[in-house]
């Protein structure tokens, strides 16, 4: 128990070390102003906007979103394609098949939205060239995608020009930097270096990193065996900095090859944490107010540890009375690491697995579905700050009707548009999930479940969660690579992850174009613990309220039962 607590701790301590320089970093690189290696990245960065006509200007709130709306479609026309068409293309040494058309649309949806849920078996149905371009590629691409939305809601509502008779406010008025540069440079000036030193970290453990088709080996019962190999540490490594999860091999982290020691476990789990740690920290120094950042820092560690406490209490917990529990669990690592991995990975979008997810306690899933549904403990790089931002205007707002006061926010009032956004953001979650969910269960031929009773309604409410908060574990035992599967989830992929990119930032502008109020005795102090504390209540009331039958009726009864 010492042991795993040591584990916790030196997750937490170093992934909080290094995030903090390097949420520095990236403030640095996403203000656009001269900096050290501007020598060296301008060589690579210039011949990219020159080929892609890209401009040192501000874009308003139309070209921005225009840009990222068009930037998406292109990445997602451009993966079908390649998914499609891949045993007609290059890389191909284990002869993978094409890919069917709603599996394609799938996947890449899946991975475009940072999701990575997998309907396909790892390696077995992709070539290396789909894995190096589709894969690999919207890896590194979709968490700069979050990125660059958070950053546009930042300088909207921190970063406008003060109000004067010259410039007056609407909608147009508002500049939000350049998308293509805020992508292209924190790319190649933070993403990919660090990606870099990761997957040279974990080849030395022993990922593999190489282009050949892999050995053929007689086993014990002296059948031959194809070891599938490639070029797996590079993907590795993104998919745990990025936020992604998506695993090389369908066993995800799991597998030996993928995760092969306790280091690299180790390695990993602080990959998780590190981005969007960084993220937060980048607050401060981006926009000024180290008492915003320490707010928002506080909060979601403080449900961090409640969530990554109650994963490791309920899974050992579980293991006490019941022995048959153990299946599934990964032994090489220890039932109490694998709980620790669960917790973070669904606090983080991420979704990467060290074991079958189905196999944990119910009550260690509740704990996760949980973290989904909030999506704000740390969330994904980008999104998980975004959807913060969502619950501090519905916490602002409640706090202003409680107080009988006009809800205002960073010198802005509250008003009726961004209460009709936000109602439209919070109401979209529960529609969605639920509805999906409904369907799957009252049509149990569609869902192909392997499991009755509750804990089938645990599989099928789990994959919709996972789905719509953009994370991609899975509860495993669904028959998901149909028609029904492959369009109910990518629809969920899509609600999950523009409204959380989208409504916040049309909320932020909306506020922005307003004439900012100076802040006196009667405002409302945000940056403030007892602030914070309501906040996290409103969280956990309104995940509560809006979920609790499911809940309820899935993984607590799936425990009660296993009990009695």
């Amino acid at each position: 128990m010492v042991s795993d607590m040591w584990e916790v701790l030196s997750v937490f301590v170093v992934s909080l070390l290094l995030a903090y320089p390097l949420g520095g970093y990236l403030a640095t690189i996403l203000q656009d102003k001269p900096m050290k290696g501007d020598g060296l990245f301008k060589w690579v960065e210039k011949p990219i906007y020159a080929l892609m006509g890209v401009k040192h200007i501000s874009m308003n709130w139309k070209q921005y979103l225009w840009a990222f709306l068009l930037s998406n479609l292109c990445l997602l026309v451009v993966s079908v394609v390649v998914l499609m068409t891949q045993a007609w293309l290059p890389l191909n040494p284990n002869n993978a098949p094409n890919m069917s058309w709603h599996l394609a649309l799938h996947t890449s949806i899946s991975f475009l939205t940072n999701t990575d849920q997998q309907h396909y078996s790892g390696q077995a149905q992709l070539s290396y060239f789909s894995q190096m371009t589709v894969i690999t590629g919207l890896q590194f691409l979709s968490p700069l995608i979050g990125l660059a939305l958070v950053v546009a809601v930042l300088r909207a509502l921190f970063l406008q020009p003060n109000d004067d008779h010259e410039h007056k406010k609407n909608w147009a008025s508002i500049h939000l930097g350049n998308y293509w540069r805020d992508m292209i440079r924190v790319l190649f000036r933070f993403l990919l270096p660090i990606t870099f030193v990761f997957s040279l970290l974990l080849n030395s453990q022993g990922v593999p990193s190489t282009l050949s088709a892999g050995p053929t080996v007689q086993t014990v019962e002296h059948d031959s065996q194809h070891i599938p190999l490639g070029p797996v540490a590079a993907m590795v490594a993104i998919k745990q900095l990025g936020s992604n999860g998506g695993g090389w091999y369908g066993p995800n982290s799991a597998a030996p090859l993928e995760n092969p020691t306790p280091f690299s476990n180790w390695l990993e789990m602080v990959a998780i944490l590190l981005i969007p740690l960084a993220v937060i920290f980048m607050v401060a120094k981006f926009v000024q107010r180290k008492k915003l950042m320490w707010m928002i820092f506080g909060s979601m560690l403080l449900m961090s540890i409640i969530s990554t406490g109650l994963s490791l209490w309920t899974e050992q917990y579980s293991l006490q009375p019941n022995d048959a529990l153990l299946e599934g669990k990964e032994f090489r690592f220890g039932a109490e690491s694998s709980a620790l991995w669960g917790a973070l990975t669904t606090q983080v979008n991420n979704g990467s697995v060290n074991m079958m997810h189905d196999s944990q306690s119910p009550l260690t899933g509740l704990v996760e579905m949980c973290n989904m549904l909030i999506n704000a403990i740390w969330g994904g790089i980008g999104c998980g700050l975004l959807q913060f931002l969502i619950y501090l205007f519905l916490a602002v707002f409640i706090a202003g009707l409680m107080t009988g006061r006009t809800p205002e926010i960073f010198g802005y009032k509250i008003e009726t548009t961004e209460i009709k956004l936000l109602s439209v953001v919070i109401l979209l979650q529960p529609i969605v999930i639920l509805l999906l969910t409904a369907i799957a269960l009252a049509n149990p031929t569609l869902t192909a479940n392997s499991n009755p009773a509750f804990h089938a309604i645990s599989q099928v409410f789990y994959e919709y969660t996972s789905a719509y908060a953009n994370n991609g574990s899975g509860f495993a035992g669904l028959g998901n690579n149909t028609v029904w599967w492959n369009l109910s989830t990518s629809i969920a992929l899509l609600a999950g992850r523009y409204s959380t990119l989208i409504i916040p930032l049309l909320i932020a502008i909306s506020l922005a174009s307003k004439q900012k109020t100076a802040q006196g005795k009667g405002t409302l102090n945000i940056e403030s613990a007892t602030f914070a504390i309501m906040l996290i209540g409103i969280v956990v009331i309104l995940t509560l309220l809006q979920f609790m039958p499911v809940l309820v009726l899935g993984p607590i009864a799936d425990f009660l039962s296993i009990q009695v």
